[in-house]
């Protein structure tokens, strides 16, 4: 699994890249936040998260600026029925990742249905799946009304769409910031994941 590129932009679209990972050009297809964010243009040295997707027919790289971006496309393609990667790629073109995350929280499908590809009945399944299946929206909610820090949410939610259930992902997360108070994003998803395999 390719879960992280750091190289040289040799070739850059809207949305996809090619970058240029010691000699190797990795094509990697990217939303249009992710290519914004990166201001990506030829000669530009990019960091991205990936997530390496697999089907019968081909292995396509997907890359995101940030966690944040990587997670709710990992959300929408595990845990959303009828979710693909293209869709989870033009929700993250259409709509900002903390604009998703209120239109999941208040239950504004008129909103999600605007981004291009979506349509009303799939933007009424993405905030009812993520709303039942996950109990992604309390960690959002919490998150934004200061009841839990922003790093400790994105952990939280990283732990999620690896496929831990919320309560787990918590404990463990709480369980290493006790121990660690000022650990940042990644070294709390480390560190919970070891907590959860003891």
């Amino acid at each position: 699994m390719i879960a992280r590129l750091r190289g040289v932009v040799i070739e850059a679209y809207p949305n996809r890249l090619v970058v240029d990972v010691g000699g190797v050009g990795y094509e990697v297809l990217v939303p249009l936040s992710t290519f914004d964010r990166l201001n990506a243009a030829e000669g530009v040295r990019v960091d991205l998260r990936t997530h390496l997707h697999v089907r019968e027919t081909a292995h396509t790289l997907y890359g995101f600026a940030t966690e944040e971006e990587r997670d709710v496309f990992l959300m929408l393609i595990d845990r959303v029925s009828g979710i693909g990667p293209a869709i989870a790629m033009a929700v993250l073109s259409g709509i900002p990742v903390e604009r998703f995350k209120q239109c999941v929280v208040a239950g504004d499908s008129a909103e999600l249905a605007r981004v291009k590809g979506l349509g009303k009945k799939t933007a009424q399944r993405i905030i009812l799946e993520l709303k039942d299946k996950v109990g992604v929206t309390d960690t959002w909610q919490e998150a934004a009304s200061g009841q839990m820090s922003s790093v400790a949410a994105d952990a939280e939610l990283a732990l999620i769409a690896l496929g831990y259930k919320q309560v787990d992902a918590r404990k463990a997360v709480r369980k290493v910031l006790d121990a660690e108070p000022e650990a940042a994003t990644e070294a709390l998803v480390r560190g919970a994941l070891r907590a959860m395999q003891n």
